[in-house]
């Protein structure tokens, strides 16, 4: 069966080499005699595989000695939780809703304490990032949330808010290892992998090591409390090894195409292609104002719901796989993440000029 170009939000494309390589060690690890899936979290072979990917993300983000590198369960909105039960010592933290899964981290913080919504975009269908230069953040606020990059709406930050001195949290699942990072700005970045990095089941937390606390809220469940992983060394109990073993492929993958620098540069070839076709086109027309465009999640509609459903049809049956908007605002989205190819974004924008030019 041939490949199809894969536009998922997520669980989304896979370097096609990692997943060869994956093939090929299905049965036999590196001589073990045994798949990933089959080894003791305890091994030799899997402590290997855990420091080794823990050093190439180090390396590709230039993470600091005094950040921890955590490899948890649960995915990014088990940390919407976790986040205000670990650093809300003063029981305050403001929040930017820029999306439903900031949305969601905000109304789930609201249980544990006063959580503040500085700033939204909800008014225009968070098609736009708030101006966040002079935010009112709450003297007390133990930090400020953002989620970094919109997978639904297609909006990210350009320019990081002004925090006022105040810790920056970031979910940044759907745009990291997309371009280089500085990890100094943030308190805490963390990430679900099933979008740019690895199949579903593994989220990273990295995390300044002032704020990995015993003094947490006393009803913090032992395997939410990030001291107690970090304690552990993500090995408190069986991690997704799995999922960790491709994370790592992925991050040599990074590695060998040039590191954070080389991916923007590729992502930003990608998007521009898009970008540049929308804007022309009579038909399709991208939903998020300019300054505030995504590199990794493109939303797009015709104006019409039924040429929407027609054109996504036509695109499945082409090849061009999973372009449907998510269910809360309909229309298209293409994910075009670290591992879609410059050809996939180039053959899809031939198939859009097709589809436009029968359906005028």
């Amino acid at each position: 069966m041939a490949r199809v170009y894969n536009f998922s939000a997520g669980p989304s494309v896979l370097p096609e080499v990692v997943l060869k390589e994956a093939a090929e060690e299905m049965l036999d690890y590196k001589g073990t005699g045994m798949s990933v899936m089959e080894m003791s979290h305890r091994s030799k072979a899997f402590d290997n595989i855990i420091k080794e990917a823990e050093k190439d993300l180090r390396d590709l983000m230039n993470i600091p000695d005094n950040y921890k590198v955590l490899f948890l369960q649960g995915g990014a909105s088990q940390q919407f939780a976790a986040i205000p039960m670990n650093l809300m010592k003063n029981g305050v933290a403001d929040y930017i809703i820029t999306g439903q899964w900031a949305k969601k981290a905000y109304e789930e913080a609201k249980k544990y304490g006063k959580a503040v919504a500085v700033a939204s975009s909800a008014d225009k269908t968070f098609s736009y990032i708030p101006d966040c230069s002079d935010l009112p953040i709450d003297d007390d606020a133990d930090y400020v949330y953002i989620c970094h990059n919109n997978t639904i709406y297609g909006t990210t930050y350009h320019t990081l808010p002004n925090t006022k001195g105040k810790i920056l949290v970031a979910d940044m699942s759907s745009d990291i290892l997309s371009q280089p990072v500085n990890v100094e700005d943030y308190g805490m970045i963390y990430f679900g992998v099933q979008k740019n990095v690895g199949p579903a089941g593994v989220v990273v937390a990295i995390i300044r090591e002032d704020l990995i606390r015993d003094d947490v809220m006393p009803f913090t469940p032992t395997m939410l409390k990030y001291k107690t992983q970090a304690d552990a060394d993500s090995l408190y109990n069986t991690p997704p090894c799995y999922g960790i073993y491709i994370c790592g492929k992925v991050f040599k993958w990074v590695k060998e195409m040039g590191g954070l620098e080389a991916m923007k540069a590729h992502n930003e070839k990608k998007a521009k292609i898009l970008y540049d076709f929308l804007d022309s086109s009579e038909l399709f027309k991208g939903t998020v104002v300019k300054e505030d465009r995504s590199l990794m999640n493109v939303p797009f509609v015709t104006g019409d719901a039924d040429l929407d459903a027609k054109f996504v049809k036509e695109a499945t049956e082409a090849g061009f796989v999973n372009l449907k908007g998510h269910r809360t605002v309909g229309g298209m989205r293409a994910s075009i993440y670290n591992a879609m190819p410059i050809e996939g974004v180039e053959k899809l924008v031939e198939f859009m000029k097709k589809f436009e030019a029968e359906n005028k």
